[in-house]
């Protein structure tokens, strides 16, 4: 709930405040309330309506977590590494996500839930030293926003305002509430289609998580953030999808489903690097707080719907609902190529014929202007520029102008 109703409010503080600070404040507090939680426990005093207070409080200092920690990554490399740093932030991201609920839940086993949150407040510990060990000189201080009405606005008009944007926006709500939808897949289909057990839902969650692992070290490697792999990444989740949907055996079931946990990361970081690169650093946490909410929102507007649908029909019907999730931001994307990029057909002086393909001018907008020794090489004029996922063409033609 807090991190719904309070992101624009929290992206604007990413955007005015000093976001390293801003982390080093929120994780203290997310460690603070881990150890109260602990010593409420392990003394018996802990209640019901403590652990909503707590849940709630948590949710707070989230909702200022979130902005800041995705534009927080922009500071930390050069531009033209943005898209490897957030796929290797999303590949560690998801490592934690398959490690932490087993060993918390074997330690819980072992030791009691009491002390889990007191183990848990040290890694808020590890973060903080990881915080105050940075070298600040080292760092890439974006521009802060001034203060001006309409700053919360700003994000949405700028996305508004850049249709490239716009369209992932789109395709990550439209996957999102659809294609987000996996656990809802694997749950419905392995009890009911396949008769399966806890064990084998473990492993087949398992799959879909190294799947993920696979996509994000992929998208980790490619230097620039592309709405083409966007649209291939969904494109496959489609058709992997489709394939669950069909699938006779679990064998079968479990490949489909690691082409799933691929394609899925795959999308989403890439998404969320495009969204980044495209957009001015003074106004990137108002931007990114946009996808944020787009993202989270998706799934809880979509998972209601899935598991209508697996109820009351099947659950092959809810896996192939939910293939729609990747067909459709495919589709979009390939209309978006055809009005961006136009080609027509016609002959060339050797009478033959050719696709020609004439390139629509697009605006990427880059508020801030860019400054560029005359005298620098190319090379090194390019990457004071790089701001943007412009293309190599286009870039050449602006520092020549």
């Amino acid at each position: 709930g807090p991190v719904r109703l309070l992101t624009p409010l929290t992206s604007l503080a990413a955007d005015m405040f000093d976001r390293r600070k801003l982390l080093l404040a929120t994780q203290i507090a997310m460690g603070v309330l881990s150890v109260a939680l602990g010593v409420l426990y392990l003394t018996g005093s802990v209640e019901l309506w403590m652990v909503y207070v707590f849940a709630l409080l948590l949710g707070i200092v989230t909702a200022f977590d979130g902005p800041a920690r995705q534009s927080f990554v922009s500071e930390l490399v050069p531009p033209p590494l943005l898209s490897n740093a957030v796929g290797l932030n999303a590949t560690s991201f998801t490592l934690a996500r398959l490690a932490g609920p087993a060993v918390a839940g074997l330690l819980t086993a072992l030791v009691g839930a009491g002390w889990v949150f007191l183990i848990n407040s040290g890694t808020f510990a590890a973060t903080i030293v990881a915080i105050f060990a940075m070298r600040v000189s080292q760092l890439l201080p974006q521009p802060k926003s001034t203060r001006a009405p309409g700053r919360i606005r700003a994000g949405l008009q700028h996305v508004r305002a850049h249709p490239y944007l716009s369209l992932v926006v789109v395709n990550a709500l439209i996957f999102g509430a659809l294609g987000m939808n996996i656990p809802i897949f694997v749950a419905t289909m392995s009890t009911v289609e396949f008769g399966l057990g806890a064990a084998e839902f473990g492993v087949l969650s398992s799959v879909v998580a190294v799947g993920s692992i696979v996509g994000a070290l992929i998208g980790a490697r490619r230097e620039r953030a592309r709405l083409s792999t966007i649209a291939s990444a969904a494109l496959g989740f489609g058709v992997g999808g489709l394939a669950c949907a069909l699938s006779p055996t679990v064998w079968m079931f479990g490949l489909c489903l690691a082409v799933l946990g691929f394609c899925s990361l795959l999308i989403m970081n890439t998404s969320n690097a495009y969204m980044q690169a495209g957009s001015p650093p003074s106004i990137r946490g108002r931007v990114m707080v946009i996808y944020i909410a787009v993202v989270l929102g998706g799934p809880t507007l979509g998972a209601p719907v899935i598991g209508l649908i697996a109820s009351v029909a099947d659950p092959r019907w809810a896996t192939a609902v939910g293939a729609i999730g990747g067909f459709v931001p495919a589709l979009l994307s390939l209309v978006w190529f055809i009005r961006t990029y136009r080609a027509r057909l016609g002959w060339d002086r050797g009478r033959r014929w050719r696709v020609r393909i004439r390139t629509q001018p697009v605006d990427f907008g880059a508020p801030e202007p860019i400054v560029v020794d005359a005298g620098a090489s190319l090379d090194a004029a390019t990457e004071a520029e790089l701001d943007h996922p412009v293309s190599a063409r286009t870039r050449s033609r602006r520092l020549r102008d």
